[in-house]
């Protein structure tokens, strides 16, 4: 007979993403997730395994819910510079305000974290720097059909920077950097990428 379950997965997975987010997996035990979730320790085991493997789920879920689609938006907007500086102005948004407002990048965070010692979660964040280095690609290279870049400008090289300056604001929005100082720092980093070739 199958093991019936009396909670949703799916809710008690979202409930811990929150957590590691807001407080990183150094700083959660498996108490504070007992605690956030209302589970007890052998429904949490049972269902995600020990604690790694929980936080492997929620970083996951992360990615999946949190990352991808703001990366896909970005690499079918088509409106080149625009749609980049769009992309910062919502990071920048989310990071300073409302309720995620200093919880920085759950991805950020774990790159600056030990937990990137585990391969998985290394792997993880690879292919998740790869996806945003590759939406911001798409996006350059929509902005040079637009006449936006100059002609020797290194899609690559700008991406990466741009990948870059994204985890920068990430990390320093965690640690209560002003947004007006992040948009101008941005802002002259696109300005740049325009002017570059």
């Amino acid at each position: 007979m199958p093991d019936i379950k009396h909670f949703d997965p799916d809710t008690a997975l979202e409930t811990v993403v929150r957590l590691f987010w807001r407080q990183g997996v150094a700083s959660t035990g498996i108490q504070d997730v007992v605690a956030a979730t209302g589970l007890n320790r052998s429904s949490l085991y049972a269902t995600f395994g020990g604690k790694q493997d929980l936080y492997r789920a929620a970083l996951r879920r992360y990615v999946d819910t949190h990352s991808r689609p703001a990366f896909r938006h970005l690499a079918e907007d088509g409106r080149g510079l625009a749609a980049v500086s769009d992309f910062f102005d919502g990071l920048i948004q989310v990071r300073c305000s409302g309720e995620y407002a200093r919880w920085g990048c759950m991805v950020a965070n774990a790159h600056a974290g030990a937990e990137n010692g585990d391969p998985e979660v290394l792997d993880l964040l690879e292919r998740h720097h790869r996806q945003l280095r590759d939406a911001m690609h798409s996006a350059l290279g929509q902005a040079r059909a637009r006449g936006e870049l100059g002609p020797g400008t290194d899609l690559d090289a700008a991406a990466d920077l741009l990948a870059l300056l994204a985890y920068g604001v990430n990390l320093r929005s965690r640690a209560g950097a002003d947004a007006r100082e992040l948009r101008r720092t941005v802002g002259v980093g696109i300005a740049a990428i325009g002017g570059l070739g």
